[in-house]
């Protein structure tokens, strides 16, 4: 429930951070002392202690959940022919979303035009200078899993974290229930920090978005906007005509039968901000909606809420080609083509968190020689772009769903079934009043 209230009271937080630091820009000189003191003192100090707040989260809340979801699965080693096609499900809708995120982002180029500095290309060569692919496929598998821990690398985390959720599956019956349980209590009392923290986002929002208000000119301030909406007209276009629209043909019905029946999904994902907070009503939509089989959505669910990212990969995909625009840097197709499998991987391993996408950018601008204090630029606006993400990620859970229960059991929908038990009373009515009618 606390959750639920947050977005109102963000929403309040990220206009009335727009009007503060809009205000100070107006009034204030740029070397006054409302810009010194209030502006890159108390703003920035809160706005940077926000952020570290949820990347010191980030860590423990990846390797915990995935490894409680490969914990959740009823038998490892029967995964089979469901498992290959989940996967493959996954990876289609994660690729697919980056590639249109790539090319109309390239279209409608955002942050082009805008005056938020230049990166010296000595300096970025020097830094960007990014791995083969077998470099970066061989580096998933750490050397030290205590510095990978250490170091925060998202993908070795990932790693440890389902060949750890394996070794307990292997365990004998009793140790892996005991096992599976310490680490369902752990995601819990990992939700339960991931509340705390997002508890004092308005107050985060809030500093972020005056600092970013107080120090962008208006051109600049448009270039941001353009970014914002870039991300929620991709993310729209996938949760309102190319998904609604596939799933249509898929269980012969109208796409509007889709929409409705993700209504709950969307709003409940719009509040939360966070997959894995949306696992429940994912599962409940799949199975009482949809008619889904018990044993595929509780398969398909838990393990998309950590992999399938197609709304991360949207994100993430929009920030790293504005932040290209907005610093004047020009992208190459191979450093395009290097984005992509980067950013792949880093949707992979993002997991169902709120603020997961953003410090998964930051990785990515990093890894790209992008300046990193852009970043002040997507966490500021990042309640409203994770919003979107977040929908993107849950109802595309939910598409994953539908589609392994092809070919297992032909999945329907609520009206279905309905029309199917009207028929049959009906049959029921006419042979009562035909018996009637004989004995008559």
């Amino acid at each position: 429930m606390m959750q639920k209230n947050l977005a109102p009271q963000i929403l309040v937080a990220l206009i009335l951070g727009m009007v503060a630091g809009i205000t100070i820009q107006l009034v204030a000189s740029p070397d006054g002392i409302l810009q010194e003191y209030l502006v890159n003192g108390l703003f920035h100090a809160v706005g940077v202690m926000f952020v570290a707040m949820i990347k010191m989260l980030v860590v423990p809340l990846i390797f915990v959940s995935i490894v409680h979801a490969v914990c959740s699965l009823k038998d490892i080693t029967q995964v089979g022919r469901l498992g290959v096609k989940t996967f493959g499900i996954f990876i289609g809708n994660t690729v697919l979303a980056l590639i249109s995120a790539i090319v109309i982002t390239l279209l409608i180029a955002p942050g082009t035009g805008a005056n938020l500095g230049h990166v010296d290309q000595l300096v970025r060569s020097g830094q960007s200078e990014l791995p083969s692919l077998l470099s970066m496929i061989i580096d998933v598998v750490p050397v030290n899993p205590f510095q990978a821990v250490v170091e925060g690398n998202i993908l070795q985390i990932l790693f440890i974290a389902i060949i750890t959720g394996i070794a307990i599956k292997k365990l004998e019956n009793h140790e892996t229930h005991s096992v599976s349980n310490v680490f369902s209590l752990a995601n819990s009392v990992m939700m339960k920090l991931i509340g705390i923290v997002m508890s004092v986002a308005p107050y985060g929002v809030f500093f972020l978005t005056a600092k970013l208000a107080a120090t962008l000119n208006g051109s600049s301030i448009l270039s941001v906007f353009s970014y914002v909406l870039t991300c929620l007209f991709i993310m729209s276009l996938w949760l309102f005509v190319i998904y609604p629209v596939f799933i249509g043909l898929v269980i012969k019905r109208s796409p509007m039968v889709f929409i409705r029946h993700t209504r709950e999904q969307v709003m409940f994902a719009l509040s939360t901000a966070s997959s894995n907070a949306s696992i429940p009503i994912t599962y409940q939509t799949l199975i009482e909606k949809f008619k889904v089989p018990e044993h595929i959505a509780g398969f398909t669910v838990p393990l998309g809420a950590t992999i399938n990212m197609s709304g991360s990969a949207i994100y993430m995909t929009v920030a790293a080609i504005f932040v290209a625009n907005a610093w004047h840097v020009d992208l190459t197709l191979m450093e395009l083509v290097m984005m992509s499998f980067t950013t792949f991987l880093l949707a992979v391993a993002t997991g169902g968190i709120p603020g997961g996408a953003a410090v998964s950018t930051g990785v990515l601008l990093h890894s790209m020689g992008l300046p990193v204090e852009a970043m002040a630029i997507v966490l500021a606006t990042d309640r409203i772009t994770d919003a979107g993400c977040t929908v993107t990620n849950v109802v595309g859970n939910t598409v994953a769903g539908i589609l392994c229960a092809v070919g297992e059991t032909a999945p329907e929908t609520v009206e279905e079934t309905a029309s199917e038990e009207t028929a049959a009373e009906e049959k029921k009515v006419a042979a009562a009043l035909q018996g009637n009618q004989d004995v008559c």
